[in-house]
């Protein structure tokens, strides 16, 4: 999730002390960090006094004026809410290369044994659901809904999803540039060469043979005949 860059944390474990509440008429008891004498500080100014050595490049993906690389360093502290320490998060620190680099800061609830490469992998994808809603908005009508319920605005949202999902999946093997393994484009569709396997199973097929390794994929087809 990301967060501005004045939210406030400690780096350093915090002590704890015992509380007693009562619940239901119970006495329980739990472990709650202690603020100590030292104020918490901004992400931003964490990120500018880490060394060299905390930041790890990693390329994100692959642009059209080359490979889009990044900068990434995480830390594990105690966020600050309204003076008093709350819940123990991952930072996750981003940034551009170059000499005045630009920050972005987030935080991850993921338990101590996340992978470094899984959190920096986590702060790109905001911009693949950004984009999976605006698609969504201006191609399948996922803003155009009058519900009531949650049960139905879920079900809407869920449809335009998997809408945009197969449509995705379809444009990927079927445009002029293929970005599948398979590498089947709109000439095979001219051809007659796609077939439920090729589609699905990534194989390419001669119109008139049969491909030896299809396997049924559980869809029904006429059959053709000349």
């Amino acid at each position: 999730m990301a967060i501005p860059e004045d939210t406030r944390c400690w780096l350093q474990p915090l002590a704890t002390q015992t509380r007693t509440y009562k619940y239901r008429g119970e006495t329980h008891a739990k472990r709650v960090p202690v603020a100590p004498d030292i104020p918490a500080r901004a992400v931003a100014q964490i990120a500018r006094e880490l060394g060299a050595a905390c930041w790890y490049r990693r390329t994100v993906s692959e642009g059209t004026k080359g490979p889009i690389a990044y900068e990434f360093a995480r830390k594990r502290v105690q966020l600050c809410k309204e003076g008093p320490p709350a819940q123990t998060v991952w930072l996750v620190l981003k940034r551009t290369l170059g000499e005045e680099p630009t920050y972005w800061y987030y935080i991850s609830h993921a338990p101590w044994s996340a992978s470094f490469r899984l959190l920096g992998w986590l702060s790109g994808v905001r911009w693949a659901v950004e984009q999976c809603f605006a698609e969504s908005k201006t191609e399948l009508g996922m803003g155009h809904y009058e519900l009531r319920k949650y049960t139905g605005w879920h079900h809407h949202m869920l449809t335009c999803m998997l809408a945009h999902f197969f449509l995705w999946h379809l444009k990927s093997r079927l445009g002029g540039k293929s970005t599948s393994a398979d590498g089947i484009s709109g000439a095979a569709t001219a051809r007659g060469d796609l077939t439920p396997q090729t589609l699905y199973l990534g194989r390419r097929v001669t119109l008139g043979q049969a491909d030896p390794g299809a396997k049924p994929h559980g869809l029904s087809c006429p059959s053709q005949t000349a």
